[in-house]
């Protein structure tokens, strides 16, 4: 059952003045394609999921610029891509209980939509061209940052650069990840101390089952461990990206002990 709108716009921080943008952003087109069958006449949200893509895309695009003058154009590609990949939006939406406020058809609604990734995400950019069509661009890049955008730039000193990738937290972001593709629970182990005791190093391995493993060394092994967590999740990600064969994982970059 749909969950209440109302509730929603809080999670949103957007009181929309055209409650109707809102409906059509989360109006599947399953149900859509249902009202039309029945003689009624209803918007999906696929138009708004185009205008909501380019919306997210351009705000990234200005946050960084403005945030990392400094920055080179691949150092703000790669922030930017993970920044909007499917699988941190899937996470956003999630986060927004999106899922139990869309509008399904009712085969869609039997075979579990409400969980699905692609619809997740689609409702997501839909969501984010409602809040730019309703209040203007000032609204749409309020609801990015916080919530596409917060937490994910950190400054990383020991990297010695601005930018730390689209996600603060790889250990979480792991573990979201394996439970999305019923992986087992990520285990992390230090594997290695080097060095004299004033500066030593770190090696962290974590271990997602048998065969899915991530190192990574830092001057602390919390570091080290986020570090390896950020190997293992890219690779995941490329390993359950459609299309792709996946690859035994293993590597040297790095969450806490």
């Amino acid at each position: 059952m749909r969950g209440e709108l109302a509730t929603l716009e809080v999670k949103l921080g957007h009181r929309f003045t055209n409650a109707e943008l809102l409906n059509r952003a989360l109006t599947h087109s399953s149900m859509a394609s249902e009202a039309r069958n029945g003689g009624a006449s209803l918007h999906d949200n696929e138009q708004l999921e185009f205008l909501g893509d380019a919306v997210l895309g351009m705000v990234v695009s200005d946050v960084l610029y403005h945030r990392f003058p400094s920055a080179r154009e691949g150092e703000l590609s790669t922030v930017k891509a993970r920044l909007v990949c499917a699988a941190h939006l899937h996470g956003v939406a999630r986060r927004l209980d999106l899922g139990e406020h869309l509008e399904l058809g009712r085969g869609e609604e039997m075979s579990g939509g409400r969980t699905k990734k692609t619809l997740l995400v689609d409702s997501l950019e839909a969501i984010i061209a409602a809040i730019y069509l309703d209040g203007g661009l000032e609204p749409a890049c309020k609801f990015i940052v916080d919530n596409v955008m917060d937490g994910q730039m950190v400054f990383d000193q020991e990297a010695g650069t601005d930018i730390q990738p689209a996600v603060a937290n790889f250990k979480e972001a792991l573990r979201e990840l394996a439970k999305q593709n019923r992986f087992p629970e990520p285990r992390y182990a230090t594997v290695r101390e080097q060095g004299p005791e004033h500066a030593k190093v770190f090696t962290v391995e974590v271990r997602v089952g048998r065969e899915r493993t991530g190192q990574a060394e830092a001057r602390t092994k919390k570091i080290a461990a986020q570090r390896a967590a950020r190997v293992l999740y890219e690779r995941l990600l490329v390993e359950s990206a459609p299309g792709t064969v996946p690859e035994t994982p293993g590597g040297d970059e790095g969450g806490g002990q």
